[in-house]
């Protein structure tokens, strides 16, 4: 079963306004495959993992039918809440255990999440609802990030690192396959006809605000919180007021530029 970190109210709702959603370079990768291997119409597309509903809303705008599936009720109610296309549906289920007919979909996706599937089960499941040549998109964000901003972008990159090593000392075991870029997931897809990207830079527009509300986001940020509260309250103004300084700004409303680099495993059953 997959692994359950993002199940509270309080948490959900941060991940909706902090999380950003899938960035330019890396949308361009996954439109370009699919129009590759599936020049015919597309029906039904499925985010699977879909939190709060960031990709999902990325693959509404192109696809006709579109369904975010959660293991998280207070996620998929996020998801529910916000603004969202009429060709697009909400369900709360594992990923392992989709409830939907044996090859009904076309395009099986998924961003920042199959790290936390039980991956064996869930390629099993993508094999049984995947029609014949159905693809699979399987995206994550890395570690590899970078902030820019005036002449002072290292300054500001080292003060964002060095609260991320923290936060990363209460990282899930899970994390790992985010750090050794989705190998092993790409190992696991069961279908010889596959690729795996591992350089899609993308900028994301941010604020200083943002990138702090990102840090408190994370998993390990909500770990952190509860083994060492006093600690973990104070990491994020005090991550904030470094950054201001630096820039020789006083508004967290300051644009920053926010730098990421994506992973993508693609598969075509």
């Amino acid at each position: 079963m997959a692994t359950q970190m993002f199940e509270g109210k309080g948490h959900a709702a941060i991940y909706q306004k902090y999380r950003f959603a899938p960035g330019e370079e890396l949308q361009q990768v996954i439109l370009s495959y699919l129009r590759e291997k599936r020049p015919n119409a597309v029906e039904l597309v499925v985010d699977v993992g879909c939190g709060t509903g960031q990709g999902t809303r990325f693959l509404a705008k192109h696809f006709k039918k579109v369904v975010g599936t959660d293991i998280s009720e207070a996620q998929i109610q996020e998801a529910k809440d916000a603004p969202f296309l009429p060709n697009v549906s909400y369900l709360v289920c594992p990923a392992e255990e989709l409830p939907l007919e044996d090859a009904s979909v076309d395009v099986l996706a998924s961003f920042t999440a199959a790290h936390w599937f039980d991956i064996e089960k869930f390629m099993k499941e993508a094999n049984r609802v995947l029609k014949p040549g159905g693809c699979v998109v399987i995206c994550t964000y890395t570690m590899d990030m970078s902030l820019r901003y005036g002449n002072c972008s290292e300054k500001l990159t080292k003060i964002f690192r060095e609260s991320w090593d923290l936060l990363l000392k209460y990282s899930h075991n899970k994390v790992k396959h985010v750090m050794e870029d989705y190998k092993m997931i790409f190992e696991a897809l069961p279908f010889p006809d596959k690729k795996r990207i591992t350089d899609i830079y993308d900028k994301i527009p941010m604020t200083v605000s943002g990138v702090v509300g990102y840090l408190e986001s994370v998993s390990p940020y909500q770990v952190f919180m509860k083994n060492d509260p006093e600690a973990a309250k104070s990491l994020l103004p005090e991550t904030e007021k470094r950054m201001l300084e630096t820039m020789g700004v006083s508004s967290r409303e300051t644009p920053v530029e926010f730098w990421v680099r994506h992973v993508c495993v693609l598969g075509c059953k």
